[in-house]
């Protein structure tokens, strides 16, 4: 994707992020990795993703330093560490976005567990997987890029490359190749934490036997 259409897209999907409430105020971020060492685009500080100007989005070379546009928002620092770490796992992520969408910060405020959710649709399971729970830091503090730097480096290495992380009481992460692809994840998991909320946690879980069976037939990778 090229810085042109890169600016395009984000701007794209911040809009419809915005029109349909996944996204508000000046809540969130979206940011792309342009193609080998040309850097990075992001969404200026407390710029809302509904009114997006592609020509004033920041622009930042491969180390993070900002070389025009708005100023870049703060968490800069957290979308290259993802970026860093995922690649890794998989090598073509080219997307990071991050949102306060309202069913992920209200099941953060009282976690069950280390993960955001259960297994309780397969969508779920193939789309976005695991979904770890980052400890709650201030918005832009250093140890929460470590944070989930890590988490990214424990799953991949255990066979199951993370596409989204949960940061408490903030927001979800996800990341993709694309920006389009990117939004997918934050959809499905969104609505999937909208559904385990009107369960009241109470729904069953996907078992083992099914999740094998998505593993099998689709390449699910929980």
């Amino acid at each position: 994707m090229n810085e042109a259409h890169a600016r395009e897209e984000i701007c794209r999907i911040g809009a419809s992020l915005f029109q349909r409430g996944y996204a508000h105020a000046s809540a969130g971020n979206i940011s792309v990795r342009l193609p080998g060492d040309a850097g990075f685009l992001i969404t200026p500080t407390d710029a809302c993703l509904g009114f997006l100007d592609p020509a004033r989005l920041a622009r930042l070379d491969a180390q993070g330093r900002q070389l025009d546009g708005d100023r870049a928002s703060k968490t800069i620092a957290l979308h290259t560490r993802i970026y860093a770490a995922a690649r890794a796992y998989e090598a073509n992520i080219a997307c990071v976005i991050h949102t306060h969408s309202t069913h992920c910060v209200a099941l953060s405020l009282q976690p069950e567990g280390n993960e955001l959710l259960p297994p309780i649709t397969p969508y779920f399971v193939m789309k976005v997987g695991h979904v770890p729970l980052i400890p709650y830091r201030r918005p832009g503090a250093p140890d929460a890029a470590e944070a989930v730097a890590q988490a990214i480096e424990r799953y991949g290495a255990a066979g199951a490359p993370l596409r989204a992380v949960m940061l408490e009481r903030l927001g979800p992460n996800v990341w993709h190749d694309t920006p389009a692809a990117a939004m997918t994840v934050l959809e499905e998991l969104e609505e999937t934490a909208k559904l385990w909320l009107l369960s009241g946690r109470r729904c069953a879980v996907l078992d083992e036997a099914r999740i094998a069976e998505l593993r099998t037939v689709f390449g699910a990778r929980w």
